[in-house]
């Protein structure tokens, strides 16, 4: 039997229809995805744009606040209560002396505040800041920067620290100008940098003046930049070099502002428990310890005078030492920083010997004060003047008028300080050879700056 092949055609119209339906459908799905994911991308690439604008707006306004927080500094007598406070009015101060507006500050007792700083009006560019007192020694400075509506924000911390005046940097640093006659000689002891001059002269433009044999060692820096220099004789001179020489290559101009330290005569008070008023007789051969000088007593040491410890001077006064002098302590005056009248004065017109505190006798008297060093005479509002010779004055000396006459001269383990504008005077043979190596402090009495200090391992990225 024979069977035959039978071929079944089944009916698929359409199918290839559907087919191309379903793929259109997929990749019209792939298609959307990708838009979407296209767009999705662009956003978070936008966004990061935007962040990292953001940061460095932050960046940006750390390095401004950074450069304002440098140049804040406080009296180091500010207690640790008043110390947050302080820094507040003093980086508005810096901020107004230098007429800068766009930044301000506000200060509730918790927080400086500093308000949106604009970068870039036209994309929205700013920074804020917020400083706050984490403890007594440490402040902490958030800076966010912002983008539109995105912010970042950079945290960093700063440290109390302290410094010594600058004017202690100098042999003489005076606010007035600066009179050599006759055969006067400013030498360093070791460097003749240690004989340097620091003149401000704002009020005279004289500001230094040079007459006959006398010389500088060192170099002179002069604010006022409209100031000149008189050389009159041969052997007038600053820097080993004589007339427009000697100017031209030792004497600066405009010299940058230093800062004058801050005298406060009143730590020594406690120490000058012994009475000299008008009823003691100060003509005798006499060794005095730890005395204060009444007002308006205007004694006159004519004998060999021996003083331990604290010589505090109240005000008004004019107090003279006529006779030889032997010191081992420290001559304070109590008077006002801006008086520059010359009402009260220190007159040492015989020979002075000078011993540091160190060598104080290990008596109850003078506890505390073997460590106040570096200082022989602080005397603000006092005139001071020299006239007879000194082996080594074992301190710096400070005044509102400085003057050495006669034959005063010899070592000064320190600096001369003049806050008066008056001319500071320097005549006859007065020859000072300045010692200030191991100088790293402020001599006893004056007050070193609190400043601030931004510790660099403290940088971070606040992730909120």
């Amino acid at each position: 039997m024979l069977f035959s092949a039978k071929t079944v055609h089944t009916n698929e119209k359409g199918s290839v229809l559907v087919i191309s339906m379903i793929f259109i459908m997929v990749f019209s799905a792939l298609a959307v995805s990708m838009a979407a994911m296209s767009g999705n991308n662009v956003q978070l690439a936008d966004n990061q744009r935007k962040a990292d604008l953001a940061r460095a707006c932050a960046e940006s306004g750390f390095d401004v606040i950074r450069y304002w927080m440098s140049r804040v500094a406080i009296s180091g007598t500010t207690t640790e209560a008043q110390r947050f406070s302080a820094i507040a009015a003093s980086l508005q101060n810096e901020l107004s002396g230098d007429s800068i507006s766009n930044i301000t500050t506000s200060y509730n007792g918790l927080m400086i505040t500093i308000p949106n700083v604009t970068l870039d009006s036209g994309n929205g560019y700013s920074f804020s800041a917020v400083i706050t007192s984490l403890d007594i020694d440490t402040l902490r400075i958030d800076v966010t920067g912002c983008c539109n509506s995105v912010t970042r924000t950079i945290r960093g911390t700063y440290d109390f620290s302290t410094r010594g005046k600058y004017a202690f940097d100098f042999g003489v640093a005076t606010k007035g100008p600066l009179s050599l006659s006759g055969n006067i000689e400013l030498e360093g002891v070791n460097v003749s940098v240690e004989a340097s001059v620091y003149i401000e002269s704002e009020s005279s433009s004289l500001a230094l003046s040079i007459i006959g044999n006398s010389q500088i060692a060192g170099d002179v820096s002069i604010v006022n930049p409209i100031a000149y220099v008189d050389l009159q004789g041969g052997q007038a001179g600053i820097g080993g070099e004589t007339g427009q020489t000697a100017i031209d290559n030792h004497v600066d101009f405009g010299a940058p502002e230093t800062e004058f330290p801050e005298p406060v005569p009143g730590q020594f008070e406690s120490y000058a428990t012994n009475i000299v008023d008008s009823n003691t007789n100060t003509s005798l051969d006499a060794t005095y310890e730890n005395i204060k000088i009444l007002a308006n007593t205007n004694p006159v040491f004519s004998g060999q005078t021996t003083l331990k410890g604290i010589v505090y001077i109240e005000t008004p006064n004019v107090v003279e030492f006529t006779g030889g002098v032997d010191i081992t302590g420290i001559v304070v005056g109590e008077g006002d920083i801006e008086d520059n009248s010359g009402t009260n004065k220190i007159i040492f017109r015989g020979n002075v010997s000078s011993h540091p505190v160190t060598e104080l006798p290990q008596e109850t008297q003078f506890n505390g004060l073997h460590d106040q060093t570096g200082t022989f005479t602080i005397a603000p509002g006092f005139h001071v003047s020299f006239g007879g010779s000194f082996d080594a004055l074992c301190g710096a000396i400070a005044g509102n008028g400085v003057e050495f006459f006669g034959n005063a001269g010899g070592i000064i383990n320190g600096s001369v300080i003049n806050y008066s504008g008056d001319q500071m005077t320097l005549s006859g043979n007065s020859d000072l050879y300045f010692n200030r190596s191991g100088t790293t402090q402020s001599p006893a009495g004056f007050v070193p700056e609190i400043i601030l200090k931004y510790d660099t391992g403290s940088y971070s990225e606040v992730i909120l």
